[in-house]
C-alpha cells in the first residue's frame, strides 16, 4: 500500500514538473529555445521507465552497456558529457562565430565580383555602342570618301607590325623572313568583328575572326598578349590601337 501511494506521489510530481516545463516553453521566446531532445512527453512516469529498461536491455545485448556493474560505464559517459556541456557549447559557440565570419567574407567577394562584372559589362556597351556609332559610313557630301577608306582592308607585313611593336615574335619563323608574311586585316558585316587573313610567300594560309569585344577583355583583365593563328604572338594593347586607329579614327 505503501509504495502505491509513493508511486502515485511521484506521478503527480512528474505531471506537475512538466506542467510547469510547457508553461516556461509557451513563455520563451522562439530564438531563444534549444533544440528539445527526442522526448515523448505523452507517457507516464512509469512509462519512461520501461522503455528506459527495454533500451539499456537492447544495449546490453549489443555490448555496449554492462548490467553487471550496473550500467556504470553509461553513467560515467553521462556524467561527463554534462561536466563537459559548457565546454561544447562554448566550441559549438567559437565554430558558429567563425562560420558567420566566413559566410559575411564570402558575402563580401561576391559583391564585388558581381559589380566588377556589372562595370565590365558596362564598359564593354560601352565601348561597343562607340564602334557601332563610328563605323558607319558617312552619308555627309564630300565624307564618303574619307569615311569609306577607314573601311577597307589593312595589309601589313608582319615585318612592319613587328616595327610598330603589335606583333612580338612568329613561331618557327625568324625575324629576317617577317617581310615575307604578310597579315590583311578588313572589317566583316558583324559590327566589332574583323577578318584577319594570314599569307606568307603570297599564298593564303589561313582566315582567322577576330571579336573586338574580346580584345576589350583581355585587355581589362590585364592580358597582354596573345595568339592569333596559334603562331603569332601580338600585344593586346597596341593590337586594339590599330584597329581603333585604322578602323574607327580614335
Amino acid at each position: 500500500m505503501n509504495v502505491t501511494i509513493m508511486e502515485i506521489t511521484k506521478e503527480s510530481e512528474y505531471q506537475r514538473a512538466m506542467q510547469r516545463r510547457a508553461i516556461r516553453d509557451a513563455k520563451t521566446p522562439e530564438k531563444m529555445k534549444q533544440v528539445k531532445p527526442v522526448v515523448d512527453d505523452s507517457l507516464t512516469l512509469q512509462g519512461k521507465k520501461d522503455k528506459i529498461k527495454s533500451n539499456l536491455q537492447r544495449l546490453a545485448e549489443l555490448g555496449k552497456v554492462h548490467p553487471e556493474n550496473r550500467y556504470q560505464d553509461l553513467i560515467n559517459d553521462i556524467a561527463k558529457d554534462i561536466r563537459n556541456q559548457r565546454r561544447y557549447r562554448q566550441r559549438r559557440k567559437a565554430e558558429l562565430v567563425k562560420l558567420q565570419q566566413t559566410n559575411s567574407a564570402l558575402n563580401s567577394k561576391t559583391n564585388f565580383y558581381n559589380m566588377q562584372i556589372d562595370s565590365y559589362n558596362q564598359y564593354i556597351k560601352t565601348c561597343m555602342d562607340n564602334l557601332a556609332s563610328k563605323g558607319k559610313l558617312s552619308k555627309k557630301p564630300g565624307d564618303s570618301k574619307a569615311k569609306k577608306s577607314k573601311q577597307v582592308s589593312q595589309k601589313y607585313t608582319a615585318a612592319r607590325l613587328h616595327e610598330k611593336g603589335v606583333l612580338i615574335s612568329i613561331d618557327d619563323l625568324q625575324p629576317n623572313q617577317y617581310k615575307n608574311a604578310i597579315f590583311e586585316i578588313s572589317p566583316s558585316e558583324t559590327v566589332g568583328v574583323f577578318d584577319v587573313k594570314a599569307k606568307f610567300m603570297g599564298v593564303h594560309l589561313e582566315t582567322l575572326p577576330l571579336e573586338y569585344q574580346d580584345l576589350l577583355q583581355l585587355q581589362y583583365e590585364g592580358v597582354a598578349v596573345m595568339k592569333l593563328f596559334d603562331k603569332a604572338t601580338v600585344n593586346v594593347n597596341l593590337l586594339i590601337f590599330l584597329l581603333n586607329k585604322k578602323f574607327y579614327g580614335k
